[in-house]
């Protein structure tokens, strides 16, 4: 039987309307190319670091990202996607039993052989109530449909989980060039525009280093992000900062602002 996902935040956190989404998604990339164009030959990234706000807030950070995805198109057909729980209580990482998520644009099939072989680790088990309302994995999926079309989703909700344990379920589904990890995560919350610069420009440079964050006030997705890090120091990934903003840059107001970076991690020395 088909278990469809459905969107929660169309409407809200973007456009309920399929055209109208479309359109907004592809002047963000349009935009993007042009504050950050692409290389000629740019290589692929491995994994990204995306914001997931209101697209309003957040979106032209998270489109320097995935314009970097763009050559991927028939390339990457399976996208490991983690963002942290804002809704539901979680021990551990959720996986969905749906057989599909829906957006305006589509409905995205899972993998679920890929999530099969995440049973039974350590502090991993399904829990459709995390997926149910979460915009954090939710936002990002309208994005990499535009970009890549087609492709198969492991939707991880992450809770309350080490970076080790979330670096071993990355390990797990790694694969090759075929499979792209994103990570969802804001930066600092409600500080005024330059207490949240101050922290949000350390916190980017840990990562630039690859050091774990010591606490989500950091990042929202501290725990998926760390995860990562832990792989990347693991597997040599080469982190890359595309774009650093707030809410104060993109929507105005700067009393109380919520930061924004777009990150990529590239395989071997060079991202070119």
């Amino acid at each position: 039987m088909t278990n469809i996902r459905p969107p929660a935040v169309a409407g809200s956190f973007y456009p309920g309307n399929a055209a109208t989404l479309a359109a907004e998604i592809d002047a963000m990339l349009v935009e993007a190319g042009r504050r950050k164009p692409l290389t000629p030959g740019e290589q692929l990234p491995k994994a990204i670091i995306v914001p997931h706000a209101g697209y309003i807030y957040s979106g032209p950070v998270a489109a320097e990202a995935f314009l970097r995805l763009r050559a991927g198109k028939g390339i990457i057909t399976r996208v490991l996607l983690l963002g942290p729980v804002h809704r539901v209580a979680v021990r551990g990482v959720a996986l969905s039993s749906a057989s599909s998520f829906l957006t305006p644009l589509g409905t995205v099939p899972l993998d679920g052989e890929a999530a099969l072989r995440l049973v039974g680790a350590p502090h991993v088990g399904v829990c459709d109530p995390a997926h149910a309302e979460e915009h954090s994995l939710e936002v990002q999926l309208p994005f990499l449909q535009r970009v890549l079309e087609e492709f198969l989703l492991i939707p991880l909700a992450v809770g309350d989980a080490g970076a080790e344990e979330v670096a071993d379920l990355l390990e797990r589904l790694w694969g090759g060039p075929e499979t792209l990890i994103v990570i969802s995560s804001d930066l600092s919350h409600y500080l005024p525009y330059d207490a949240a610069r101050r922290m949000d420009d350390a916190t980017v440079q840990a990562l630039l280093n690859l050091q774990l964050l010591v606490s989500h006030e950091q990042a929202c997705g501290a725990s998926p992000v760390n995860g990562l890090i832990v792989a990347a120091r693991r597997k040599g990934l080469q982190p890359r900062l595309i774009d650093l903003r707030n809410s104060g840059d993109t929507a105005g107001d700067k009393e109380r602002v919520v930061g924004y970076a777009a990150m990529a991690f590239y395989e071997g020395d060079s991202h070119v």
